[in-house]
């Protein structure tokens, strides 16, 4: 289940030219990295918690060889791997996402879906991604969708006496009689564990 992040994002994503990315922080970053990519937009937004710290264009799967949606932990990393399906061909910086095909990699990046599934990435955005992953890495695959969100399994939502966050503003002291109500002022910022990010893996 998606449950939006409390942090606020651009609603507009930056626009980037085919093989284009942008890095906002160099790190290191507190975590967890994880990644939001839309087949929609051709693009991938990584995050640092709920926290955008690159984008770049991507390439995406083509008509018959699409890429699927989902949420895939990295599986397995190989920094100069070739195809097993497609001629041997070079899959620089892989990070496969299913073991039936589909992978992050550096390739060719027109800025339109042109792979067998993969999700190509710009090389040099690639090389540096390749470095701050690991295995069980957060990649969601969207349709349209380029902000963070929090994935929460069904089962703590289920349970009555779980709670994920809570908290509760003070009141203000009435000086005319009437009810107090709550200074928003001095509501708390919402801090969320970051081991609520990968609930959903421990539970597959």
């Amino acid at each position: 289940m998606l449950l939006p992040s409390p942090a606020a994002v651009a609603s507009q994503p930056e626009e980037l030219a085919p093989g284009g990315y942008r890095w906002l922080e160099d790190g290191p970053w507190d975590g967890p990295i994880y990644m939001v990519i839309s087949i929609d937009r051709q693009m991938v937004h990584v995050y640092d918690g709920d926290r955008l710290v690159g984008m770049a264009s991507v390439s995406t799967g083509m008509a018959g060889h699409r890429t699927p949606t989902g949420d895939y932990p990295i599986l397995q990393k190989n920094q100069w791997h070739r195809s097993n399906i497609y001629s041997n061909a070079p899959m620089p910086f892989m990070q496969r996402l299913t073991w039936d095909g589909i992978a992050l990699h550096a390739g060719h990046n027109p800025g339109y879906p042109a792979s067998h599934g993969c999700i190509r990435l710009p090389y040099a955005f690639a090389q540096k991604l390749f470095g701050i992953t690991r295995l069980g890495t957060l990649v969601n695959v969207t349709r349209d969708r380029l902000d963070p969100a929090l994935m929460v399994d069904g089962l703590v939502l289920a349970d009555m006496d779980s709670s994920i966050v809570s908290f509760s503003p003070r009141e203000t002291a009435s000086t005319d009689g009437e009810a107090a109500s709550p200074d928003l002022s001095a509501v708390p910022l919402l801090e969320v564990d970051p081991g609520v990010f990968a609930l959903r893996l421990s539970r597959r």
